[in-house]
């Protein structure tokens, strides 16, 4: 069995340890939950409960008649305390649902998501799982009965994005250890609702625990499990798509177009909380780690707990942080507060001493290529980017700024420490602007 990769890309320190072997633990909310009504890609939710209301958890608080969104539950039961915009880790304030949680932990039954998955149409299980509120785990949000409902696309694969290419992440790796089995049940689901052909696990070759466990499993000749090259960022969702079937998603296009749907984990495996324990997505397994955390590990954490509680369950700070993260290093959102909640696209949040988050002063351009060298996007990224900063908007766009991923590769790989991602989103953004004047 080849390792499979893509052209490009790096091999930073991968900071795994802190991490890899720690068993998932979970945790439980503290006296008060902020539940955002938008954690996902689409219009936001209009709040359905009102201040005084009594909730459960599981209950629907947020939902909106529109094509591109997902409904918000509660992840406690207890009293409303205020509808209102709150800090999110977005750095904005995000109109928000305030829980006083009451311990109990009362769950809704009205949401009846319960069924035989096999003796349900696919109709069925799209609206189970929009009611369930499941979207992309793995930081995007795009909400999961839409991926599962491509219109006149033929889906022929499905690929599950067990990469986990990010250094310090470490959820999925322990989520595969722990939920095998919940996992092959998504797949499944999935592959009956898509009608697909063959399912592939993708999975970075410095997990080889994981991979010897799928392959114990003895899973179907239409599931296979993919070693691939470590390298980042191998989990991006083109490079995953050109390593395990050649297939090459043109400009512009989505995998869908090609007969490809790509998913997350712990997205996959929300598919078995739903159908079969009858849970929508409240709960989500996030990566505390850094060497300013005492107790670096995996937590299985309620949406709308908050950052400085999280860090508290694992012990708290050896030292004052330098830099908070929320996601990896790479592409990750460093964040302005301790006072922001966890919602479903929290894959991990990061405290960095003054030695990780150390920020480097920038030099002149050296013209060396190495940012040509590592781009998985095969991009002149020095290029765009100082097209960006001169205002060249057209010689951004002559160079494909939109097709840039902001992996950070380049960035990574400088001699020069030039800011060359925040660069180049300069130039997406003026790109996208120009484009939408044009069409005008």
């Amino acid at each position: 069995m080849g390792i499979k990769t893509f052209k490009g890309g790096i091999h930073p320190g991968y900071m795994k340890k802190l991490t890899k072997k720690s068993p998932i633990i979970k945790l439980e909310a503290g006296r008060q939950v902020v539940i955002p009504l938008q954690q996902h890609i689409g219009k936001i939710c209009d709040p359905l409960v009102n201040k005084g209301d009594y909730v459960k958890v599981g209950q629907i608080i947020g939902d909106v008649d529109a094509y591109v969104s997902s409904p918000v539950h509660s992840s406690v039961s207890g009293t409303v305390v205020a509808v209102e915009p709150r800090l999110s880790n977005g750095g904005v304030e995000v109109n928000s649902v305030v829980i006083e949680n009451d311990g109990e932990y009362i769950e809704d039954d009205t949401l009846n998501l319960k069924g035989n998955y096999e003796e349900m149409s696919r109709e069925e299980l799209i609206e189970t799982i929009r009611k369930a509120g499941i979207v992309g785990m793995g930081g995007a949000g795009f909400p999961m009965h839409i991926k599962l409902d491509p219109k006149d696309r033929n889906i022929k694969y499905i690929i599950l994005n067990g990469a986990e290419c990010e250094p310090y992440l470490s959820s999925d790796h322990r989520t595969m250890m722990e939920h095998a089995d919940e996992m092959i049940f998504g797949i499944n689901v999935m592959m009956k609702i898509l009608g697909a052909r063959r399912a592939f696990i993708g999975v970075e070759d410095n997990k080889p625990d994981v991979i010897g466990l799928l392959l114990k499993k003895g899973l179907p000749y239409q599931i296979e499990v993919v070693p691939l090259e470590t390298k980042y960022p191998q989990g991006s969702e083109k490079h995953l798509i050109k390593a395990i079937t050649e297939i090459e998603v043109p400009h512009g296009k989505l995998p869908a177009d090609v007969g490809v749907v790509v998913n997350n984990i712990d997205t996959c495996i929300s598919l078995y909380n739903a159908l079969v324990l009858g849970k929508p997505l409240y709960r989500r397994r996030v990566t505390v780690s850094g060497k300013a955390v005492k107790n670096p590990g995996v937590y299985d954490v309620p949406v709308g707990m908050s950052f400085r509680e999280v860090f508290e369950a694992a012990g708290g700070f050896t030292k004052d942080p330098k830099k908070i993260i929320m996601g990896g290093p790479m592409m990750g959102a460093a964040q302005i507060s301790l006072d922001v909640p966890i919602v479903k696209t929290t894959s991990g949040i990061l405290a960095f001493t003054e030695k990780e988050g150390r920020v480097y002063k920038e030099s002149p351009c050296l013209k060396c290529g190495k940012c040509v060298d590592v781009c998985p996007m095969n991009l002149m990224p020095y290029v765009i980017s100082k097209a960006a900063r001169n205002d060249d908007i057209e010689k951004a766009a002559r160079y494909h700024a939109s097709d840039c991923i902001e992996c950070g590769s380049c960035s990574y790989t400088c001699p020069s420490h030039r800011y060359l991602v925040e660069g180049i989103r300069l130039a997406k953004t003026k790109v996208t602007a120009l484009e939408k004047s044009q069409k005008r």
